[in-house]
């Protein structure tokens, strides 16, 4: 199996900590960023293989940062799954339609989250 390199972004120290903790299990490389700024600069830099956005962040949140990685074309062909709490399926069209690959919802299960990020990119 291929080391995949894996970039968090989430505003909330506690949830990088835990999927960084699930990721790490299956064997992945994590990086992790607080910000969708620090975010975009780290995938520019990094080219990790996918990156988890959560939705909603303080200053630029995940569809503002997803719309600037889709802009850069060194970062726009990384496959992005969003990670959030909103389920409403308005919220869920919307995802969609801004073209990520995936959405997990919030709580996740960090024991779990390596298999869903697999299964929506066919890993």
């Amino acid at each position: 199996m291929t080391v995949k390199r894996i970039l968090l972004v989430d505003d909330e120290a506690s949830i990088l900590a835990v999927a960084r903790v699930g990721l790490k299990r299956m064997g992945w490389s994590v990086l992790t960023a607080a910000s969708g700024q620090e975010g975009i600069a780290l995938a520019v830099a990094e080219q990790p293989d996918a990156i988890v956005l959560d939705v909603m962040m303080p200053e630029m949140d995940g569809m503002a940062t997803l719309k600037q990685l889709q802009n850069n074309p060194l970062v726009k062909n990384i496959p992005v799954i969003f990670l959030t709490a909103k389920v409403q399926k308005a919220d869920r069209r919307r995802f969609y339609a801004s073209g990520i690959k995936g959405y997990i919802t919030k709580p996740f299960d960090p024991t779990t989250l390596a298999s869903q990020i697999s299964g929506f990119l066919g890993w």
